[in-house]
């Protein structure tokens, strides 16, 4: 869609970061960081150059606001503004959520015994924003009997939740605040809870204590003071067992206690072991373990409950070369096993009495299927959610027993005609001759001779996923006729544990290689052309586009780049930073020599240099706890001074809310319409 082109004199020069002096030393070289200033956000005079790369952006891209004024009306058109979720059933309540038209958040509640009962809101979150820039909900946890709610919230973005308890009789909150809260646990006597805090520091959930309402104080239960271990909480679906986890990147260590016994002691399943990854769900007297024990992709025994060490272990599901176990859920007479095949998403339903093992059919190669809400453990059906490129999400209930699928709810995307839309899936050669696939969603009526734009996407770490989805906001670039696709790169989960860890540590660079193949093929395959050729990463997926910008910025227009993690071996050399310590395993650790040596080949900000590179975008958020504002902040100012081209470089700061972006649904559009804006400016014209 032509766009009108601004002119220069319109738009003042962009502005330039000072350089400040800061240095430091490391196996015998002496590190510079000319921007190592703009860390101190307390610092007026970083707030006033965030400001001004802001108001720059603004002015830039003034001229297109009526085109992204026009894809957000688009996108809004496309979506049911007052809409409801399927309820689901957890003891005698229905809970569910409903959006009304014009409110950012949903609200939430809950209906006793059927749906004709009387609706008893149980939060609704557009009150609890009221004064807040963000909002966003953690916990969200009913007692057993009915009668009480922990939830947690985080109004600024910088995921720091604090507890407080509702007692749903009275629609009132007790007196109870706890900070830093992660998981949170129910004891089966109504009475006591257990929950995970964090560092205030190292934001690393390290502890787990007990507690019951209104009492002054917590009793502390267990800390983990291995700094690479978090801590996390849950219950078994059955209810019985509470479970403690210690993880880190490689390796996890489970400890349990029975709910009935809240004042317990904790009881290990295993000793901890390095490298041994699983985890557990409980039925009868026994456990589940989905462990990687003798088994690269996963595979399910059981185990005595009282007695559940490996001598004991019995072989429920092997390993599957080419078949990954991610999770487990357990009811009275099936598990049901989460599974990656093919490089997408499956179910397979395990009959506990015949064994016999049946995965649950999809109709297209491309899609993403998961479980739904399943709280109750007596039950012969199971809820998952289903969806694709060109199926809206969908809700279903399986009956466990014949397998038979009944659709609840499909979301209605008003205007949406899927029969406009081709989804294919293709595969790209990578430098070592990996095949990287890539799912592709287009108009069906778009040429395969070059001439279509594209945006391609990636992310390719921690063993995450991209998988198939359906998206509004997408619909209003397909429509322009930009082709979408998500290249599935090593570092990622598609594909199974090897394909995850081909692409971390001293494998990394396999990642960013496996996109520049995907970009490759697109462009050899009459998908787009270089000078149309769009990507986007956000985060761990910022540190990918940013880093292939650098390696092979001739093959791109344009780069769009989320909360990016660039600057990887100043952060990773930090280690009273957030979660860095943690990160090793990911990584690597550049205290490390090798490991040093190898980040420094790819780390975005490390390697920017006079080159020409494509249109960019990057937008950060100032209270991000993840990746901090400063990264991509530092990465936009060294471009500034060192880039040989006159290409549009934008930064823009969020500056009230974190990670995810702006929490309310109609601001979190309005950023994507400005995203969309400029990249049909630069790869439509």
């Amino acid at each position: 869609m032509p766009s009108p082109q601004l002119p220069p004199q319109a738009v003042a020069a962009p502005p330039i970061a000072k350089k400040g002096i800061h240095t430091s030393h490391i196996h015998g070289t002496t590190r510079s960081d000319d921007y190592f200033w703009l860390r101190d956000k307390s610092d007026p005079e970083v707030v006033a150059y965030l400001e001004a790369e802001n108001a720059y952006a603004e002015a830039a891209l003034q001229p297109f606001e009526t085109l992204a004024t026009e894809l957000y009306d688009e996108m809004l058109s496309h979506i049911k503004q007052t809409d409801l979720s399927v309820p689901y059933r957890l003891g005698e309540y229905l809970y569910y959520s409903r959006t009304e038209e014009g409110k950012q958040y949903p609200i939430l509640a809950r209906k006793r015994g059927s749906n004709e009962a009387p609706e008893q809101i149980t939060i609704d979150l557009n009150v609890l924003a009221e004064g807040h820039p963000y909002l966003g909900i953690g916990a969200y946890k009913i007692s057993p009997d009915g009668n009480v709610l922990a939830y947690s919230l985080d109004t600024t973005g910088y995921r720091q939740y604090t507890l407080r308890l509702r007692d749903l009789r009275t629609n009132a909150d007790l007196p109870d605040a706890i900070e830093r809260v992660g998981d949170v646990v129910w004891a089966r006597d109504n009475r006591t809870f257990f929950y995970t805090t964090e560092d205030a520091v190292s934001k690393r959930r390290d502890k787990f204590w007990r507690r019951e309402i209104g009492a002054a104080g917590a009793t502390l239960v267990y800390e983990e003071s291995d700094e690479r271990y978090d801590v996390g909480a849950a219950i078994s679906n059955d209810r019985e067992i509470v479970f403690v986890a210690s993880y880190s990147k490689a390796t996890t260590h489970w400890q349990t206690l029975r709910a009935d016994r809240p004042l317990g002691a904790l009881v290990p399943i295993l000793p901890r072991s390095e490298g041994h990854r699983y985890s557990l769900e409980h039925h009868g007297s026994s456990f589940y373990i989905l462990t990687n024990r003798g088994a690269e992709n996963f595979r399910l025994v059981s185990a005595p409950d009282d007695a559940p060490e490996e001598k004991n272990w019995r072989d429920v599901v092997p390993e599957r070369p080419d078949v990954f176990i991610g999770d487990i859920d357990a009811f009275e007479g099936h598990l049901v096993l989460h599974v990656r095949s093919g490089g997408y998403s499956n179910l397979e339903v395990l009959d506990l009495e015949t064994l016999a093992l049946t995965p649950v059919a999809c109709e297209e190669a491309a899609h993403t299927i998961s479980g739904q809400m399943n709280p109750e453990f007596h039950t012969g059906v199971y809820r998952f959610a289903y969806t694709s490129f060109v199926t809206p999400a969908s809700v279903y209930e399986l009956d466990l027993r014949t397998l038979e699928r009944t659709l609840l709810k499909r979301t209605e995307v008003p205007g949406f005609d899927p029969s406009r839309y081709a989804t294919e899936i293709t595969h790209a050669t990578s430098a070592d001759g990996a095949s990287v696939p890539i799912s592709v969603v287009r108009r069906a009526d778009l040429p395969l001779d070059g001439s279509s734009a594209m945006l391609l996407y990636g992310y390719g770490s921690y063993g995450i996923s991209i998988d198939p989805t359906f998206s509004v906001p997408r619909l209003v670039l397909l429509d322009r006729g930009i082709t979408f696709a998500i290249a599935h790169i090593r570092g990622g989960g598609e594909l199974g544990e090897r394909w995850r860890t081909a692409g971390h540590l001293q494998r990394k660079l396999n990642t960013f290689a496996d996109f520049i193949a995907a970009a490759e093929h697109a462009t050899k395959t009459g998908y787009t052309s270089p000078d149309r050729l769009a990507i986007e990463g956000g985060s761990a997926g910022g540190l990918l586009v940013s880093t292939v910008a650098n390696m092979r910025p001739d093959l791109f227009a344009a780069v769009v780049s989320h909360v990016p993690f660039v600057d990887v071996v100043n952060t990773m050399l930090d280690a009273t930073l957030p979660l860095t310590t943690g990160e090793y395993l990911e990584w690597g650790d550049p205290n490390v020599v090798a490991d040093y040596d190898y980040m420094m080949r790819y780390s975005p900000y490390d390697n920017v240099r006079p080159q020409n590179y494509p249109a960019t975008l990057v937008k950060v958020s100032l209270h991000d706890s993840q990746v901090p504002y400063w990264e991509g902040a530092k990465l936009v100012a060294k471009l500034r001074v060192l880039r040989s081209d006159s290409n549009p470089l934008y930064l823009v700061t969020n500056f009230g809310a974190g990670h995810g972006g702006s929490s309310g649904r109609y601001d979190h559009l309005r950023e994507v319409a400005f995203d969309d804006a400029f990249l049909l400016r630069e790869i439509v014209g």
